[in-house]
């Protein structure tokens, strides 16, 4: 099969695709389903579990899961990516790390807490998995995208992942509220619905590998063709350390990648834990209310986070990225700070419409500014190795300091307020990058 052209419409849309594909993991797993899973686990008053040899809190127990998953994944990104680089393979890496999530996702069906290590080891890979093959998926943008194409291809990526994760919540919650028509048994409905929460996570993994497969069709294998030796294994910390040292001649993606650095660190924190909040910080009538409400709350996220992706796109090519990326963070502050203080389902609604409009806009505008920011290199894979390793140590940082915050005073909502403190930082660091370029 001959491989499209860079630009052309079949290999952008075959890029965006990807999205499609592996965002029912975000939604599902990481966001709506598994929350609400994990929290029935637990008996009725319980909120601490024996873990690691000491009592956790249960929430705080899977914020330092996420911790130690990131971390994990910062270490081996660079590694693979500098493979990838000299191999010109990065599609194959995308595919390991893509089957490594969709077969750990099935395996979460058997998550409970009397094997919880085994357990916590499913939702581990599933993590690394999925952010590991966004390591390559992002690096791709440059190579297939021509600069004055990337804000609109990376917003399109977002809101097909968007809609796509939407359709496959749609059926999870059909099946999780309405558990006979699928003829899913059991001696209650709340074990039904349980039961239908297990069987959605095999379809997570199922939908994840099937749509991938037309991205994998169009995506250029590389741009090298160079047999891996011994010495490649440490090319990609070679290859950061040069990004590194390039950072210091090029100012603006500098500054830009600092303030990227800390209020990614917040927007991903809050996306991670918004599920978790909802369901332990929010007073609902019963437990049903309770599953109805979280997921009404996630599918509106999505569904105005299609329209937050597009509008932000538009408004950059108008004000510029930098103006924009500095708004969205100031409504990400006040997001912070109102979350303080909500106790009702209506609060958690209004929240969750306001967190989907900038979540889309934010993380697609930031992709992509960071893609114009990069100097004519035909190594994208190392610069947005070191741009994937840069968020994850946030990530790392964020969930260890809310895990930490919450399991200390017992309340997710004080984590939350110390977030704000990071998107005030950011926005300070995004009014001092450079106008390089036009309309930045």
């Amino acid at each position: 099969m001959a491989q499209p052209e860079k630009g052309s419409k079949k290999l952008l849309n075959a890029w965006a695709f990807y999205d499609w594909a592996n965002s029912v993991y975000s939604l599902v797993i990481a966001t709506a389903i598994f929350p609400l899973y994990y929290e029935s686990l637990f008996p009725e008053g319980q909120e601490h579990i024996n873990a690691f040899g000491t009592s956790m809190k249960g929430t705080a127990l899977m914020s330092f899961v996420m911790a130690f998953a990131f971390l994990i994944v910062a270490f081996i990104s660079p590694l693979l990516s500098g493979i990838a680089d000299y191999a010109g393979n990065k599609k194959t890496f995308m595919k390991i790390f893509c089957y490594l999530g969709a077969f750990s996702c099935m395996g979460l069906y058997w998550f409970d807490l009397e094997n919880l290590y085994l357990s916590l080891v499913c939702y581990l890979f599933g993590l690394i998995g999925f952010w590991g093959s966004l390591v390559f998926y992002n690096s791709y943008l440059p190579d297939i995208a021509y600069p004055e194409q990337q804000d609109r291809v990376s917003a399109k990526g977002f809101s097909m992942g968007y809609l796509g994760s939407v359709i496959l919540l749609i059926v999870n919650l059909a099946m999780v509220m309405k558990p006979e028509l699928f003829f899913i048994t059991g001696a209650t409905k709340g074990e039904m619905a349980v039961k239908a929460m297990r069987i959605s996570f095999i379809t997570v993994g199922l939908w994840w590998i099937l749509f991938s497969q037309y991205s994998y069709l169009y995506l250029p294998k590389g741009v090298k063709g160079n047999r891996v030796t011994r010495d490649v294994m440490l090319n990609g910390f070679r290859e950061l350390r040069k990004v590194w040292l390039q950072l210091g001649e090029n100012r603006t993606l500098k500054r830009f990648l600092g303030s990227y650095f800390v209020y990614s660190m917040a927007v991903q924190t809050v996306m991670l834990v918004a599920a978790f909040f909802g369901a332990k910080e929010i007073q609902w009538p019963d437990a049903d209310a309770k599953r109805m409400g979280l997921i009404v709350s996630i599918l509106l996220i999505q569904l105005v986070a299609i329209a937050g992706a597009v509008i932000t796109s538009r408004l950059s090519e108008k004000y510029g990225n930098i103006k924009i990326l500095i708004g969205l963070n100031c409504i990400w502050a006040v997001v912070c700070i109102f979350a303080f203080f909500i106790t009702l389902p209506v609060h958690f609604y209004v929240t969750a419409g306001v967190v989907g409009l900038v979540m889309g806009g934010i993380q697609s505008l930031s992709r992509s500014t960071y893609s114009k920011f990069l100097p004519q290199t035909n190594d994208t894979t190392s610069f947005f190795s070191f741009f994937d390793v840069t968020e994850k140590i946030g990530i790392v940082i964020g969930m260890l300091l809310y895990g930490a915050i919450d399991q200390v005073f017992g309340s997710m909502r004080y984590s939350v307020i110390f977030l704000t403190v990071f998107f005030v930082i950011g926005i300070l660091l995004l009014l001092r990058v450079p106008k390089r370029m036009t309309g930045q």
